[in-house]
This record gives C-alpha cells, structure tokens and sequence, in this order.
C-alpha cells in the first residue's frame, strides 16, 4: 500500500504525462489501488442559482470531485431557468467563481421550461453542452419537432426527460407490488416509454441527436435498442439505483424517492441486459440533492429526487465488476469514455485513484454535498476515492 501511494504521488506530479502514458484505461498500482481517467456525468443537478439551500456550485463540484468526476452537464431546473443568455450567465458566473472541475450547463429547451415557447437556442448554443427541460416533460408533438429541428441545425443535442403528465395520475412510487401492498399510488411505466416512443419518431424525421435520460423501464430499453438498429442518432443512460435495486426495496422513507421510480424486478434486470448488450451507453447520476426536511417526510410527501455522485463509482464496482458482470474498463466506458464523446467533452490531464481493497459502510454525513438523501445509505460499498486530479490540479484528496 504504502509503495502504491508513492508511485500515485509521482503520478500527480505530472497529470499530463500520466495521463497520456495510461490511455484513458484503468491501472493497477497494486491489488489495492487503481487509477481511472477522470469521470463524466451528463446529468447532475447542482441548484444553484435559486436553491443553494439545497446545493451550491462549489459544494457541488466538491461533491463530484469526491465522487472522482472532474466533468458535469447541470441541469437547467433553476432559478432562473437558463433559457437566455442574461439568465445562462448567472450560472456562468458562478461556475468561474466556484466550480473545482469543469461544470457544462443545459440550456432550456422552452422559456421557463413550461413547454409553452421554444427558446433562442442559437443564442445559447455556444455556451451549453445541450438542451433539456429536465424535471418535465416537453408535452406538445409541435413543439419538441421545432426543438429537435433546431438542435440539428446548430448539431447539438436534445437530452429529454421523458413523461407523458396525463399517466402520472398522481403517482409518485412505480406502479407495482410495493404500491399495491402498502397502499400508495403509482406511476405506470408508459408515462416514460410512450414518450420515448413519440421522440424516437421525431428523431426519425429530424434527425437530431437524441439523448434520453434516467431510464427505468424495460419498454425503454426496447424501444431505444431498435432505435440503434435503424441507425438513428440515440443514446441514453441510466442511474446505478435503477440497475442495483427495485421497487421490492423500498422504505417508507424519502430517500427511496425519484422520479422516475424504482420500477420493477423484470424492469431492472431488462436495465442489466441493456447495459451489457450496448444499449445503454452511459451511467448518469440524477445527483439531486434536498434538505433534510424535503427528504423527511416519507414516501407520498418527500420530494422526488437522490443524491449518488458521491457513491456511483463504489456502487457499480461492488455490485458489477466484484461480482464479475462487467470488468472495470467497461465500466470506465460507461462512466467516462462514451458520456465524453457523446457529448463532446474531450479527455484532459485528468485521473481518479480508488482504493478497492475493502468495503466501508456508506455514512451520508461523510458526504461534501449537502444532500444526505442516498438509497444506498448504511450498504457496504468497496471503492473509496483518495485522490481526483483535475487539469493537473488535486481537488479532491483524502485527509
């Protein structure tokens, strides 16, 4: 161990060098330590501006360099919504300030991400890594036609939350047997795939590149495998908690709420295949962090939403390369190489080193995001960061 840290040392001394003498490719310092290029994450909420009561930008860049990430795509739930230039700067402004790695905003698709009025997407195009009106929906056929069409003359993508509002009926947990046994109402699979469906015939017309995020149903995978196969422009991801749990897990406790739900058993081994066949080309986080009374007040009346960045790499390498479904390089795939050219987000002289030799318990107040609500909570994970190198620079290492 002690030979290990010296020779990680060297390493950080020369990050560029490093980086260009390991490839990209994950290295083995001993059985103990590994080296793996810096992570990239296409889905990250880090709220601020407008709710730094729940996030700010530097806990949240703190957060992820903890987590190994030294890339994030924010999402444009915010206050205000970015869906200008004079709003973008806002988050801007603060990504200079504060941000510890490189943090790419979304841009709104609609103003006020409330469907209602496309966006001056050109005039964001620069300065955003894509367009999303993450947290809904875009309802209107019309409407996501004009964004995509758009998208396409600017080559940039579309990354959609898909949910069709008239299923959701008031739901908040799958629509499954843990809704049926304790009462609670749920949300049925179609409110996700039926709109996958509709943007994957837009796709088919407009051409754009297509992105949908946080899968959860087997009708998804289903429906973005043929996608592929008709040689459309598509990639998708998923979040850890999707692949390691279902609805057969959980709690009467916020921290087993997200949208989209854990769905079922069958949805999240459809999930699996779809990860190993190709389908699914990335792990995304949906980090999403709350206050603690947001998180407090149990399965109906928490709001939806997890944090994972912190814990995503210990998650996937316990529960997928210890137990020999994946191999570590596939996962460095699925967490930094295809988030990067997916999005164009190109390697720098950036690595992570993790310590794999034991397993410790998750304790959420360890955390440096200001989120706690983890599913994952008290689960014995092996994979502990101790060191994340950003443009040469050490921004996180472990004290």
């Amino acid at each position: 161990m002690r030979r290990a840290m010296t020779e990680m040392n060297r390493a950080s001394e020369n990050a560029a060098l490093f980086f260009d003498a390991c490839g990209g490719a994950p290295v083995s310092l001993s059985d103990d330590i590994v080296i793996l290029p810096g992570f990239c994450d296409v889905h990250v909420h880090f709220r601020e501006p407008g709710f730094s009561y729940k996030e700010t930008m530097e806990t949240g860049a703190l957060a992820s360099a903890h987590g190994g990430y030294t890339d994030v795509c924010t999402m444009p739930n915010l206050s205000p919504v970015p869906d200008s230039r004079e709003h973008l700067e806002e988050q801007l402004s603060l990504i200079r300030e504060k941000a510890c790695i490189r943090v790419h905003p979304y841009g709104a698709i609609t103003v006020g991400e409330k469907g209602e009025q496309l966006v001056d997407m050109a005039s964001l195009s620069e300065n955003v890594c894509g367009f999303s009106d993450d947290g809904r929906g875009v309802q209107s056929d019309e409407m996501m036609r004009r964004a995509m069409l758009e998208a396409k003359r600017l080559g940039k993508i579309i990354a959609a939350h898909c949910e069709v509002n008239d299923l959701l009926r008031g739901g908040y947990i799958h629509d499954g047997v843990y809704a049926a046994s304790h009462g609670h109402r749920g949300i049925c699979s179609e409110s996700e795939w039926a709109q996958i469906k509709r943007d994957l015939e837009l796709v088919k017309e407009t051409g754009c590149k297509y992105h949908v995020c946080h899968i959860s149903t087997r009708e998804s995978v289903e429906l973005i495998r043929q996608a592929k196969k008709q040689g459309l422009d598509v990639t998708c991801e998923t979040g850890p908690h999707y692949l390691v749990l279902c609805d057969e897990d959980l709690q009467e406790d916020g921290r087993f709420k997200m949208n989209p739900p854990l769905r079922s058993r069958e949805d999240q081994e459809a999930l699996i295949e779809g990860l190993l066949d190709g389908t699914i080309d990335m792990i995304a986080t949906d980090h999403a962090p709350h206050s603690a009374e947001e998180k407090g007040r149990g399965l109906e009346k928490s709001l939806m939403g997890v944090v994972g960045i912190e814990t995503a790499f210990a998650v996937m390498y316990t529960h997928f390369v210890k137990k020999g479904i994946i191999t570590l390089e596939k996962l460095v795939q699925l967490m930094c190489v295809n988030p990067r050219e997916r999005f164009g987000l190109p390697f720098k002289n950036d690595f992570t080193v993790f310590d794999v030799s034991r397993a410790q318990k998750t304790d959420p107040e360890t955390f440096l995001s200001m989120g706690r609500a983890t599913p994952f909570a008290g689960m014995e994970l092996y994979g502990e960061c101790i060191l994340t190198v950003c443009d040469g620079k050490a921004v996180y290492q472990k004290k």
